[in-house]
């Protein structure tokens, strides 16, 4: 018997996706394999990316189901937290420089 899954990759240029017919025992592993054969050698980074199934984060030993989209992700340019906490604290900076401007107006008057 076999299972159909999709790969999909997140490039610069946009989403690359193909489907895939696969033995049931198939790994991840496997199907990145294939697709590596399908989509190219430039689509993504084949032997390091992470993967998931999804947006759930799997190994490449995971066995997936059939109908299920592989996906294989681009590294974070900026992590997002970290991006959050800088608004924050700039944000906040801010709010605290308007105050001080206002207090000093208010003493003046």
């Amino acid at each position: 018997m076999s299972k159909r899954c999709s790969v999909a990759c997140d490039t610069p240029s946009g989403i690359l996706s193909c489907e895939l017919e696969l033995p049931d025992d198939a790994t991840i592993a496997v199907a990145l394999g294939d697709a590596r054969r399908v989509l190219g050698d430039a689509a993504a980074d084949w032997e390091h990316a992470a993967t998931g199934i999804y947006g759930r984060v799997y190994g490449r030993g995971h066995i997936p189901a059939h109908g299920d989209r592989i996906e294989v992700y681009r590294p974070l340019k900026v992590d997002p937290r970290a991006k959050r906490r800088a608004r924050a604290a700039q944000s906040a900076q801010s709010a605290r420089t308007q105050a001080d401007r206002a207090g000093r107006r208010s003493r003046r008057g």
